[in-house]
């Protein structure tokens, strides 16, 4: 796909609003906006993310675990968590003016190369990590923020209303691939290498994994800056009476509530309960493969037309599946809790993101200001993760008073879909572009 200016103007002008499908020019090539096909770049983005999904979940799931191991404190894993999702949304907005204006690829690339230089860090440090939680909490969430921002930015210029549900279908496919077979790999390594060797063994392999991400991304080919990068674009947009942010920036923040505090701390209650990193590793590999075939027949299924039903009952399926907590604290009953979760949330996050980035392309304007509404997205997820791990540590010190606060925790936390899917029904009802503005564009 040629990334020139007219590549990201032309999808916002159609020119014959009453046809069948949508076409709009692209420098010379005709683009079908309803089409599900996905192009040759938007493959190449896929593997780059999958290679980073691979070498996240060979050392990520893990991280946690060894850090636990070498402290014993749930606090100071809390504090690690903090600062990387805080300084992640920081480096989202820091970040901003070098994509929209300079280089939007190059901020991909040293986004992945710095989650490598990070495990790397990690492995010359040793057990003495956890008294530099801070430096490496600032470390992971400056390249996680300068590669996420890139990525959903390219992600929504190589996408169209047509194909965004097909791609969010892949991604979450390729990211249970990755989930399947690498923690396993991890965990099979870390218990036959007894003490440090294995976990320097996956730290290493994540590293160089990062490196092949980094050379692969030269693949995507560069795309033309166009535009000034508004600082304050988010607070604008939140002011206006009746703008659908006003609704999608809460949906948003209760999606991050439930990630802050469950994108690690599951895998570390596996772990303590089993005192087996081989056990985490096949926890992993099951409910992963359970999530790799819920995100292929959803995301092979879903309609626009059939986000609203779809996110209903993957919201509710998701909370209600955290009552098993309540249960004797087993890996049996996290596998079950773990098997339904992989079932039910592509029915939740495939339409919440496919109904967000169909919201910032909505028309010509709003697609010229696409990197601020990208770092308005993180902006919400980041606040959400940071009340989902500031309720993680207000409730660590009594943790040991009954056997109901982590699951009490969990349930509160984890109930935040439903709140999201219901301040996104507007919207979900809504086209993806709703309004065809201007005459057709010039290739």
């Amino acid at each position: 796909m040629e990334q020139g200016k007219h590549s990201v103007q032309s999808r916002w002008h159609a020119g014959k609003t009453r046809e069948k499908q949508r076409i709009v020019s692209n420098e010379g090539n005709k683009r079908n906006m309803d089409s599900r096909a996905l192009d040759s770049q938007a493959i190449v983005l896929l593997a780059v993310q999958a290679l980073l999904g691979i070498a996240n979940a060979l050392s990520g799931t893990f991280l946690p675990v060894y850090l636990w191991k070498a402290s014993g404190s749930f606090a100071l894993i809390g504090w690690f968590n903090l600062t990387q999702f805080v300084v992640s949304g920081l480096t989202f907005w820091l970040a901003g003016k070098w994509v929209k204006e300079h280089n939007k690829m190059n901020s991909l690339r040293l986004g992945v190369a710095l989650s490598g230089v990070f495990y790397l860090v990690v492995l010359l440090l040793g057990k003495t990590a956890i008294s530099y939680i801070v430096p490496l909490g600032l470390l992971i969430g400056i390249g996680n923020g300068c590669f996420w921002l890139a990525f959903n930015v390219v992600y929504f210029e190589i996408t169209e209303p047509g194909n965004r549900d097909r791609f969010n279908g892949w991604a979450g496919l390729l990211g249970s691939g990755a989930g399947i077979i690498a923690p396993w790999i991890s965990g099979w390594l870390i218990t036959i290498n007894q003490g440090e060797r294995g976990y320097s063994i996956i730290f290493t392999v994540s590293s160089v994994i990062f490196a092949v991400a980094v050379v692969l991304s030269f693949w995507l080919k560069k795309r033309e800056s166009s535009g000034t990068y508004e600082w304050f674009h988010g607070f604008r947009v939140l002011r206006e009476h009746g703008n659908h942010w006003r609704l999608a920036v809460p949906a948003i923040i209760a999606q991050g509530v439930r990630e802050g505090v469950f994108m690690f701390f599951i895998g570390l209650l596996v772990y303590i309960a089993t005192k087996n990193e081989g056990k985490l590793g096949n926890f992993s590999l099951i409910t992963s493969l359970v999530a790799l075939v819920s995100f292929w027949l959803i995301g092979r299924m879903l309609k626009p037309n059939r986000r609203r039903v779809a996110m209903m009952i993957g919201s509710i399926a998701i909370t209600a599946i955290v009552v098993v907590l309540f249960m004797p604290l087993n890996y049996r009953t996290l596998l079950i809790f773990g098997l339904g979760t992989a079932l039910f949330m592509p029915l939740y996050i495939i339409p919440m993101t496919s109904a967000v980035f169909d919201l910032i392309g909505r028309d010509e304007d709003s697609a010229k200001q696409r990197e601020e509404f990208v770092i308005l997205r993180e902006a919400g997820l980041t606040v959400g993760r940071v009340i989902g791990v500031t309720a993680y540590l207000i409730v660590l010190p009594f943790i040991d008073r009954s056997p109901y606060v982590v699951p009490s925790l969990m349930l509160a936390v984890g109930a935040f879909p439903i709140l999201g899917w219901l301040l996104m029904r507007p919207l979900l009802r809504t086209k993806p572009v709703d309004k065809e503005r201007a005459s057709p564009s010039r290739g």
